[in-house]
């Protein structure tokens, strides 16, 4: 197993965040987005991450070359779902189907409580199956399905909530 280091974030690393985000939207299984994202656009979401509540980290290996990013969000904006967040896992397109996506998503679910947080949500593609089959193996549970109301490429697509307690 790879050793992995985390730390948070700093506007500096915003555009290689971008660069790997990016690097998924033609395979239209991990994002609805359609068209690339500017490092300009992400400035607002990237400021919602803070490192004490909702971090966001950029994930290297042993000689510091980053990996992917992975981060908590708030999950729909109001005060009393605090501790309940949305969580993101994205791989550099080299890095993906090596285990690592496995490594990070233990390390999220590990640390969440130290983050006051108690409920993980995934938001997954329906036909997004290697995502599904990793959460699912980490005991995440199917906690809502939204059927059809995604159109990618003129194809509409199911998005499932997948949910974990933890804290």
């Amino acid at each position: 197993m790879q050793e992995l280091q985390y730390r948070d974030a700093a506007i500096q690393d915003l555009p290689v965040i971008v660069d790997i985000y990016n690097s998924t939207i033609a395979s239209r299984m991990v994002t609805a987005d359609v068209e690339p994202v500017t490092v300009e656009s992400r400035v607002a979401w990237f400021e919602k991450h803070t490192p004490g509540a909702r971090p966001l980290w950029i994930i290297e290996d042993g000689s510091n070359s980053v990996v992917g990013w992975a981060g908590f969000q708030s999950f729909y904006g109001r005060s009393a779902y605090n501790a309940t967040v949305e969580i993101s896992i994205y791989l550099a397109p080299a890095q993906r189907g090596k285990g690592l996506g496995r490594q990070v998503l233990q390390h999220c679910i590990k640390v969440s409580p130290a983050y006051g947080v108690k409920t993980l949500l995934g938001f997954i593609f329906a036909h997004n199956q290697p995502s599904l089959k990793l959460f699912y193996s980490e005991g995440f549970k199917d906690w809502g399905t939204l059927p059809n109301v995604a159109i990618l490429d003129g194809v509409e697509r199911t998005l499932k909530i997948l949910g974990k307690r933890v804290g």
